[in-house]
């Protein structure tokens, strides 16, 4: 077991390097002079940042001061929402690199053959014998070699007498006219070279280009992700009806949240703004369904306060998560009891109409605290309903052989950062909303918080009003 833990853990650092430095290459080693100043605060970055992070993650369990905690917490953990965006965006950039370089060099390609000549510029003359004067290339060669044929002997034939003079009947001929020479070859014009496909000045451009897309894109996601969070859930309402729900329990509401995660960035204001979006919706009962913290008594005792606020009809309960057992969940179940809310530790309450039972979290057992449905569920009455409050769906298979009408778990944080849903899938049944497992049903909050990155991307957090309904007429 220790062997595969440091197997994997060697694994995930060395996913992390290559990350970093395929980060560093795209957004700072293409896109900035060697030397410069720039280049050597983005290196610096690179390496910072995923320090801050493993900081971040290991500050809680290392016993750091939670002062310390609290400033190692928002630089690592949103740095690690950053990297992801930023390499996803990265890579889609990759596709956009060559197809942007062709544009580019066919764009130029076109300038330069459609450039016109230099205004003012003497006409190009046509290169003659050394140390005679060329002839200006304005003068067409046909109209040349027609003045040089006209005075031309051909060989071998007698040359035309020559006018003889009317006064002088013995002049001498006159000597034929000397054969002109011959007119060279006028060379091609060169033709203008095409920008180099490597061209320095293009391939930064386009570097810079799906860079600042890039870097765009993943700060822009990760800031509207962290406002979602910040600003607090939203209320969702759904209706669930059950075959043993009477009469008299029809329209029963229960607000269900789950995953607060009070920790080093998510403090008191998040709990005061849960409480009161609750209270806003007068509920009939409250069930908070574990990962209510990230930190001990100690730290967060305070920021849990506004809990003692939460107003139901029947009251509110609560029962573990796996990071209670991160934070001392002995300690924690006391704490809330002492803030009015029940816990209901492998235990179970009559409500008018139904049972509400809760089980331990399965990270229990290794404290031997883990769920035991026996004694939350063995001896009821099966005439009538039930509603099990577990904080992970994975123990669904047991609230259906426990014969349970709905089980109301979290967890997953319906993936909480894209693509983290597609992952969340293959771990859970199910990762968000209401599915039907034999003739259980089983409904799944996002939560109302966030863990470790203070950021939602596809799955905002929620607080849901589940309104029981009767089939009964």
């Amino acid at each position: 077991m220790v062997v595969v833990f440091v197997l994997v853990a060697v694994a995930v650092l060395a996913l992390l390097a290559g990350v970093h430095r395929y980060v560093w290459r795209r957004l700072v080693g293409d896109t900035t002079a060697e030397g410069g100043l720039a280049r050597r605060a983005g290196t610096v970055a690179v390496w910072v940042l995923p320090l801050l992070s493993v900081g971040a993650f290991a500050g809680g369990r290392a016993g750091f001061p939670f002062w310390l905690q609290q400033v190692l917490a928002w630089p690592g953990y949103l740095w690690l929402a950053v990297l992801l965006y930023l390499t996803l965006a990265l890579l889609v950039g990759e596709a956009a690199r060559p197809l942007l370089r062709r544009v580019l060099a066919r764009r130029a390609s076109r300038a330069a053959a459609a450039a016109p000549a230099v205004p003012g510029a003497e006409p190009a003359a046509t290169a003659g014998p050394a140390g005679a004067e060329a002839e200006p290339a304005a003068v067409p060669r046909t109209a040349a070699l027609a003045a040089a044929s006209a005075t031309k002997t051909l060989p071998g034939t007698p040359a035309a007498a020559p006018v003889e003079a009317a006064t002088d009947t013995d002049a001498p001929a006159a000597s034929p006219a000397p054969e002109p020479a011959p007119e060279p070859e006028a060379e091609p014009a060169p033709e203008p070279a095409p920008h180099a496909p490597t061209d320095p000045s293009r391939r930064l451009f386009v570097a810079r280009a799906v860079g600042g897309a890039a870097a765009l894109a993943g700060l822009g996601t990760v800031g509207y992700g962290t406002y979602g969070v910040l600003r607090g859930p939203r209320v969702k309402r759904i209706t669930v009806p059950l075959a043993r729900l009477p009469r008299s329990a029809h329209g029963f509401r229960i607000a269900v949240v789950s995953d607060i995660h009070l920790g080093p960035i998510l403090g008191r204001a998040h709990t005061r703004r849960i409480v009161d979006t609750i209270n806003a919706t007068s509920p009939d009962l409250v069930a908070v369904v574990g990962d209510l913290v990230d930190g001990t008594v100690a730290d967060l005792g305070t920021a849990a306060e506004p809990l003692a606020g939460l107003e139901a009809r029947h009251g509110s309960y609560f029962v573990t998560g796996n990071h209670e057992y991160f934070s001392g969940a002995a300690e924690w179940v006391d704490h809330v009891r002492e803030l009015g809310l029940r816990p209901l530790e492998n235990a179970r309450v009559e409500i008018a109409g139904f049972d509400l039972a809760g089980v331990n979290d399965v990270a229990g057992e290794s404290e031997g605290r883990g769920p035991d449905f026996a004694a939350a569920l063995g001896d009821r009455d099966r005439g009538r309903a039930s509603v099990l409050l577990a904080h992970q769906p994975v123990v669904i298979d047991d609230a259906v052989a426990h014969g349970v009408d709905l089980q109301l778990s979290g967890h997953t944080h319906g993936g909480q950062l894209w693509p983290g849903n597609l992952l969340a899938e293959l771990a859970n049944p199910t990762v968000a909303g209401l599915e039907r497992y034999g003739d259980t049903q089983l409904y799944v909050s996002r939560g109302a918080g966030a863990w470790g990155p203070p950021v939602r991307v596809g799955a905002p957090s929620d607080i849901t009003v589940v309104e029981l309904a009767s089939k009964r007429t």
